[in-house]
């Protein structure tokens, strides 16, 4: 997996489908991977503790309902591409975008579009413009990936000023992490 990235991603909350995220986390265990590695637990349903495992985070879905309007404030705006950033691939269903004062980046967020929803990721900015910036990456993503709502997980600040922006919160999630040995 990419750095970062979790080994595996929990897709349902049901016994049945705990049972399977059980059955591939033995497989995962069986097959000793090198390194840390780590389980999105999409449902936080899971108690991994027993097989190893640490609390790596706790945080919360939330979802917004995609407005109409520019984005506020006095940040400006730009998506970037393969050609100002050479980043290492050119995919249609992924935006980032920078935000300016001046010449003076101060604000950022990636945007992936999969499987009729927007997800949102690496949301940067200062805490006097959070909530600014949330707010403006909704009115950005309704413009690069048109009437799909908005998703994605944060904790603590970050989710109160996600949360003023106009995102509504929805269930809880973990992220667990086993070290080697």
């Amino acid at each position: 997996m990419p750095r970062f990235y979790p080994n595996l991603v929990t897709l349902a909350a049901d016994a049945e489908a705990q049972a399977e995220q059980r059955a591939n986390l033995d497989i995962l265990a069986a097959s000793h991977l090198p390194g840390r590695w780590a389980v999105k637990d999409s449902f936080a349903a899971l108690d991994l503790a027993r097989h190893g495992f640490d609390v790596l985070l706790e945080a919360s879905w939330m979802r917004a309902v995609l407005p109409v309007d520019g984005p506020p404030g006095d940040i400006e705006w730009r998506r970037e591409d393969k050609g100002s950033q050479k980043l290492p691939y050119d995919d249609p269903d992924f935006a980032w975008f920078t935000g300016r004062r001046g010449f003076r980046v101060v604000a950022g967020g990636m945007l992936y579009r999969a499987a009729g929803v927007v997800g949102v990721a690496n949301v940067v900015a200062e805490a006097a413009d959070a909530v600014a910036v949330w707010r403006s990456l909704i009115v950005l993503a309704a413009q690069a990936f048109p009437r799909l709502p908005l998703v994605g997980y944060e904790q603590g600040e970050e989710l109160a000023a996600a949360l003023d922006a106009g995102f509504e919160i929805g269930d809880p999630l973990r992220v667990w992490v086993r070290s080697p040995g």
